[in-house]
């Protein structure tokens, strides 16, 4: 079958796009790849199989999809795209990587009438809640989440199927839409065997923290990702721990804020910004950590969705310290990988990270328990199935 996937991104990097078309490309299909590009990069090439097409996008196409449920203009442009690609690739099926895209994607496809699937990687709309500029003018009152929940709801249900990453995420679809619960398939966002199979290690990244006790952070740093609980910690654990290091992989917009509490407390000598890095250096920053934190901040959709990054530390066999958000409190747990604090507590988070620094045994313990239960129950290739099950399905 030939699928055709829709990203308002640039490709690379996108770790889950990237193994769910590998994976399809392998059962047999052929994948081709709609996103963006806002630079010099080729308007055509094959990525590990994955035929990529890229359109060319500006600034302002990127802030009108902000405004992809408010105002009809960032649909219409790319209405436009979709339609162009639909035609030159003459795909059989369309696969939609999350909401912002997807009405757009309807309504070029009221033409070609093709069935189409639904990722939902994200609640988007409750994710928004926490977005800066919808705090302030204009976008506090031109941008409404509630109106883009509406709008998801009414998208979910158009859809042939719908794709969601976790348990929770998948009953929280079931009750806000009613719709069969055989239409909703759960693929979980997890690693390939080949990220820590075949990694390779950068020596240089390891021997620069080998005198240290890191803790380290991987991926997307928006406040809601909980940083701001480790960064105030960070005052207290390195009077306590000699070599102490938070170490932050990852980037957001919102990163000035942190980098302004750091500032403030003093604390430039024990907390690294690395900036983004190519996910082929994550493994290096894992071996290279003692100790790896998923501190999200609770809400509808942390409480329901994995974080990637907690299976990524689990494969190279490292302890986890993690907040009590719902769906990563459960599997940590079930897994006995790691311990759990209350979310925003930077008093219960200084003290798990020291139960951990002080037991030696026990981070062995649970890092073991975390990498046996990726290798044996939670590797992509694993997971993965339902999703060739749905296309082989639709095939037939």
């Amino acid at each position: 079958m030939k699928i055709g996937m829709i990203l308002d991104k640039i490709f690379p990097p996108d770790p889950r796009v990237e193994n769910e078309a590998i994976t399809l490309i392998k059962g047999g299909h052929e994948v081709f790849l709609f996103c963006l590009t806002y630079g010099n990069q080729k308007a055509k090439e094959v990525i590990n199989g994955i035929k990529v097409v890229r359109y060319k996008s500006n600034k302002l196409e990127y802030k009108l999809s902000a405004l992809s449920y408010d105002l009809p203009f960032y649909r219409i442009l790319m209405k436009k795209k979709i339609h162009h690609f639909i035609k030159d690739t003459r795909v059989e099926v369309l696969h939609v990587h999350d909401i912002r895209i997807a009405e757009a994607v309807f309504s070029a496809n009221k033409f070609h009438k093709l069935k189409i699937i639904l990722d939902l990687h994200d609640n988007f709309p409750e994710n928004m809640k926490s977005y800066p500029h919808l705090k302030k003018f204009p976008g506090k009152y031109i941008i409404s989440p509630k109106r883009w929940k509406k709008n998801e709801e009414k998208i979910i249900k158009k859809s042939e199927k719908v794709i969601t990453v976790s348990p929770g995420f998948v009953s929280d679809v079931l009750t806000r839409t009613n719709i069969n619960k055989e239409d909703v398939i759960l693929v979980p966002n997890t690693v390939r065997e080949s990220f820590y199979k075949e990694a390779i290690i950068d020596n240089e990244i390891e021997d620069k923290y080998k005198k240290n006790f890191v803790v380290l952070y991987l991926g997307d740093t928006h406040i809601r990702r909980g940083l701001l609980t480790a960064i105030k910690s960070t005052s207290k654990l390195s009077k306590k721990i000699k070599g102490f290091k938070l170490v932050i992989v990852g980037k957001n917009t919102t990163d000035p804020i942190l980098k302004e509490e750091v500032r403030k407390l003093k604390l430039q000598d024990y907390v690294e910004f690395e900036g983004w890095q190519d996910v082929s250096l994550f493994p290096s920053y894992i071996v290279a950590s003692d100790l790896c934190i998923s501190p999200l901040y609770r809400s509808i959709q942390h409480d329901v969705a994995y974080a990637n990054k907690i299976f990524q530390y689990m494969s190279f066999g490292k302890p986890l310290l993690v907040s009590n958000a719902t769906a990563q409190k459960e599997i940590v747990e079930s897994s006995k990988s790691g311990l759990i604090h209350k979310e925003k507590d930077v008093e219960d988070f200084t003290k798990k990270v020291m139960e951990l620094y002080n037991d030696k045994e026990k981070c062995e313990e649970l890092g073991s328990n975390g990498k046996e239960f990726i290798e044996k129950e939670f590797s992509w290739e694993r997971t993965s199935k339902e999703l060739l099950k749905l296309y082989d399905n639709l095939k037939a």
